[in-house]
């Protein structure tokens, strides 16, 4: 994913994704029954996803939930592809698909269980062959879009996402992670590419005169969809949790992707539908009367209406949060100052949500930019600036280690093939200055692409400009808007060819947990396509044999190595400065109950929550 991209992080008011295997969970507190799963009042200590990491849970979950009111989530930014469905691949997109565009497999509002893979449209975990080649899913009977009058969700529809997945204006950011497992995918988006990135009438024909070759309808049930397999995958479940596998309905063909009125042409399958939407102001979601409970395990559709907020600020939106004002029931894609965070853990504020993360914060390195003669482009360069960055400052920005532990290569615990104590670059200004010397590339202006409506990405400004002037690195802020930071910038390699920037801070989760070392390195350092989050179009032939190894190992245990060794060789090469993993922190107001926070959408998913008053 990779706001944080199941996929790239949310840095906004010192806050980022987590990346947590799920499974049973070991609290210290007491929990109640249900289907929600929630605690009551506050939870702490560990969920076994995550052995010896702490969390700190406020989900609020005391009394009978209620039906009906209307949800007012906060934010400061826009969704990054203006609800259009399959593209998106940041976490705040996440959060809205939630609502009105079905996944086949989802995340639970269960605590200690919201990164466990469970149906949601599917009726059960895919069907698979004995050589494990093949797959089938079936839809639930009864899940329905709202189209006039009603139309069942089909396995045509699934077929038509996968498609407009890889659309040539505004394809989606993680194909990678299943277009080497899907019979035809990577042929049919390499053709699809060809395809004019303005012409829907082109885009249109393509689509239903090309096929995917691994995808079909079931010819006995139009509700059970065919996967032919390249390789048995033993996560299927985790890979059909992203958007492209959502279903999408024929009627939104009538608009080109990520678009300025493709929004109107999005049926929902979902509780919710889209009402209004006015981008950059403001979403309003009101009930869809086409869905039915019976044939969705996942949400339960308390609030009547979800009102989304976009013209904030993050001081502000918490500021409003916490003293339980009116209309500002939850933050949406901001969180807890870090200077407020000690307060409300010492006040056991059954509000506020505190869970570790497993996912790096990072310095991403421009190289290809063609400022300070393209010394980016040499990794002596991008090894002393590594060297050189103390990360206990950034890290203090952020709230100090005890929110933002340390990171120091790419793969984090507990994903298969971490190894904790690897440190290829500890702080050494006089060894940075040296190799910066013998480089040939002394007093360096370095463009630090941001946005400041964070208030931890303003604090990095000031403390990298300051770091890494002791050793003659003249940082200068590029400031550009939230929505834009990912959408517009590190998503277009033009502007990274063009020097626009030379440097940025996002993060990353993986796609999906626990084996989704995959989903580290295909996404992040191979291809230089806008279907990619390699944003610094880093490119190493040594690294992309080492992935193909690690991906024909036939079990974890024999992965792991491999992965740790892609992983010291992107280091070796310092693609990345990996910085911290940083908690992720949430408060919502005192009438906002079961609000189970889950990694996947940065927020507890809305259609779970319910309103006391």
């Amino acid at each position: 994913m990779q706001p944080l991209k199941r996929r790239s992080l949310q840095l906004g008011a010192g806050v980022l994704s987590l990346a947590l295997i799920a499974a049973a969970c070991g609290s210290s507190s007491k929990t109640s029954g249900g289907t929600s799963g929630g605690t009551t009042g506050n939870t702490t200590g560990t969920c076994s996803w995550a052995p010896g990491l702490q969390f700190y849970g406020g989900e609020n979950n005391s009394g009978t939930p209620k039906r009906g009111g209307t949800l007012t989530a906060l934010g400061v930014s826009d969704v990054d592809n203006a609800l259009d469905l399959n593209i998106g691949y940041l976490t705040y997109d996440y959060s809205m698909y939630d609502l009105y565009n079905r996944s086949l497999y989802t995340y639970p509002s269960v605590h200690c269980q919201q990164t466990a893979p469970t149906p949601d449209l599917a009726t059960a975990a895919p069907k698979v062959s004995p050589d494990g080649l093949h797959a089938t899913v079936t839809i639930r009977k009864g899940a329905m879009w709202n189209t006039t009058p009603p139309r069942q969700v089909n396995a045509a529809d699934v077929i038509l996402g996968l498609k407009r997945a890889c659309n040539p204006t505004d394809p989606f950011g993680g194909t990678g992670d299943f277009s080497d497992i899907l019979a035809g995918y990577s042929d049919f988006c390499t053709a699809f590419g060809n395809v004019s990135t303005t012409s829907l009438s082109d885009q249109v024909a393509f689509i239903n005169s090309h096929q995917i070759t691994g995808v079909q309808v079931d010819p006995k049930d139009p509700l059970t969809v065919d996967f032919t397999l390249v390789k048995p995958t033993g996560y299927l479940e985790g890979i059909m949790t992203l958007p492209p596998f959502n279903p999408a309905p024929q009627e939104v063909l009538q608009a080109l992707p990520d678009s300025a009125t493709v929004w109107q042409y999005v049926h929902s399958d979902g509780p919710y539908k889209i009402q209004s939407y006015d981008p950059g102001k403001s979403i309003m979601f009101v009930r869809n009367s086409s869905w039915s409970a019976s044939t969705d395990p996942i949400r339960k559709a308390y609030v009547d209406q979800i009102s989304i907020s976009e013209t904030g600020t993050a001081a502000g939106i918490y500021q409003q949060v916490i003293t339980n004002s009116p209309q500002a029931d939850i933050e949406w894609d901001t969180g807890v100052p870090p200077t407020n965070v000690p307060g409300l853990i010492a006040a056991k504020d059954p509000r506020f949500t505190m869970v570790s993360s497993a996912g790096p914060s990072y310095i991403v390195w421009n190289t290809v930019s063609p400022n300070n003669n393209s010394a980016l482009g040499n990794v002596a360069v991008r090894q002393a600036l590594n060297y050189a960055i103390d990360r206990s400052l950034i890290q203090q920005d952020v709230g100090g280690p005890s929110i933002a532990p340390p990171a120091t290569h790419v793969v984090t615990p507990p994903t298969i093939g971490s190894t904790p104590d690897y440190n290829p670059y500890p702080y050494d200004q006089a060894k940075a200055k040296q190799m910066l010397a013998a480089a040939g590339a002394s007093n360096l202006t370095l463009k630090f692409l941001y946005y400041p409506s964070s208030v931890t990405l303003s604090k990095n400004v000031q403390t990298l400009q300051s770091n890494l002037g002791q050793i003659g690195v003249h940082v200068v802020p590029v400031p550009v808007t939230q929505s834009a930071f990912y959408s517009k910038y590190l998503y277009k390699p033009a502007q990274a060819k063009s020097g626009y920037w030379d440097f940025a801070l996002a993060g990353w989760t993986p796609d999906w947990f626990n084996d989704g070392a995959k989903t580290y390195f295909i996404p992040l350092f191979t291809g230089t396509t806008p279907s990619t989050s390699n944003f610094g179009l880093f490119n190493d032939p040594k690294l992309t044999s080492m992935i193909s190894n690690a991906l024909s190992a036939p079990t974890d245990a024999a992965s792991a190595p491999l992965w740790h060794q892609a992983d010291q060789e992107v280091m070796a090469q310092a693609a990345w400065d990996p910085l911290y993993i940083q908690n992720y922190v949430k408060i919502q107001g005192s009438q906002v109950h079961n609000c189970v926070v889950s990694p996947a959408l940065e927020t507890c998913n809305f259609a779970n929550v319910w309103l006391s008053s």
